[in-house]
């Protein structure tokens, strides 16, 4: 998994409460268990028309957020089914931080096995970020994640909280695998234990 340390990007602002996972990406594209190649449906229903051309008005079809990698959403983001391909289309169409006032539970969390930070902010925050987001190409979000500081295009800090395992993980590029592997020494230990005094369950 990528590290999530600093990121300065473009930030699109989607103003839309209850955002859920099939919007995110529809159910058609859950059938791959490829992490990569999803970014070209992400938002599918809201990016194109049913004969596959691009509406125009659709935030992240405008010019200035095409690669936009922060976006500030409304409240309950993520909700409905719990499909990891969401944070998935996200990551691969390049977003690697994603504010709201509120996330559903189990997206919040896959987003952190999957190296996207999500930010909770209260709803005064995150208006203030959405305007911000709303100058289109001098929308320009800083998120430092070990200071837990947002700094908006006028310079202005927001602090934000995050859990310090979570912040740890992140940091360090550590998914569920990376997290075992870290103790790989010991795991190797004890199958060389085990072949000694179990052997039978190595045949």
């Amino acid at each position: 998994m990528e590290k999530f340390t600093k990121l300065s990007g473009i930030a699109a602002p989607m103003p839309i409460r209850n955002v859920d996972t099939d919007m995110i990406i529809p159910k058609q594209f859950l059938k791959t268990i490829k992490r990569t190649g999803l970014g070209k449906n992400l938002f599918d229903e809201m990016r194109y028309t049913p004969d596959g051309k691009e509406i125009p008005d659709f935030v992240l079809n405008k010019p200035q957020y095409r690669k936009a990698q922060i976006l500030v959403a409304g409240e309950n983001f993520g909700c409905g089914s719990s499909r990891e391909h969401a944070p998935w289309a996200l990551l691969d169409f390049g977003i690697r931080c994603v504010i709201a006032p509120s996330f559903a539970d189990i997206f919040y969390n896959n987003c952190f096995k999957n190296g996207i930070l999500p930010i909770k902010l209260p709803a005064e925050d995150v208006a203030k970020l959405m305007d911000d987001a709303e100058r289109g190409a001098n929308a320009v979000i800083s998120v430092d994640l070990e200071a837990q500081e947002i700094r908006g295009p006028d310079g202005g800090v927001v602090k934000f909280e995050v859990d310090a395992f979570r912040k740890h993980c992140l940091l360090n590029g550590l998914d569920d695998i990376g997290l075992t592997l870290q103790k790989k020494a010991d795991i190797d230990s004890y199958e060389t234990r085990n072949k000694h005094s179990q052997p039978w369950l190595w045949n």
